[in-house]
């Protein structure tokens, strides 16, 4: 069987507590559709996936060289991070250690097309974010 943990996090712009409420329940139910049982809820609260400074999501990347764990649960990729050098990092650092990241929400094959899609997403939710950053700016700027 299976062995995972959940990751969860919200930013503080415009997002609230209980959206990782409905993380932590999507995820569940994904972990309990695919017989895998969820051994621990890593959630940071207010930060951004832009940084990697997030305690608990350090904490998770540090508990997977300890070998108790097989996969990361999120919500959605853009949970994990927004940062597509982030993101490639510390997916190596969890591969090594055998661990998969795994998207609750967002259907991504094993094969070669999942890695076309995934790093879509990925720079995706780049995008978005950079984007949201200057609009906020410039919304600053008119104030």
């Amino acid at each position: 069987m299976m062995k995972a943990v959940i990751y969860a996090r919200y930013s503080s712009d415009n997002q609230r507590e209980e959206s990782i409420e409905g993380q932590l329940r999507e995820c569940t139910a994904f972990a309990e559709k695919n017989d895998i049982t969820i051994l621990r809820h890593y959630i940071d609260r207010a930060y951004s996936a832009k940084t990697d400074k997030r305690p608990e999501f350090q904490n998770m990347i540090r508990d997977s060289s300890k070998h108790l764990f097989d996969m990361v649960i999120v919500w959605k990729l853009d949970r994990f991070s927004r940062n597509r050098y982030d993101s490639a990092r510390y997916k190596a650092a969890l591969k090594r250690h055998g661990v998969k990241v795994v998207s609750a929400t967002e259907l991504i094959s094993d094969g070669a097309e999942g890695i076309i899609l995934e790093s879509v997403l990925e720079g995706f939710a780049e995008y978005y974010s950079d984007k949201k950053e200057k609009k906020v700016s410039r919304g600053q700027t008119e104030n």
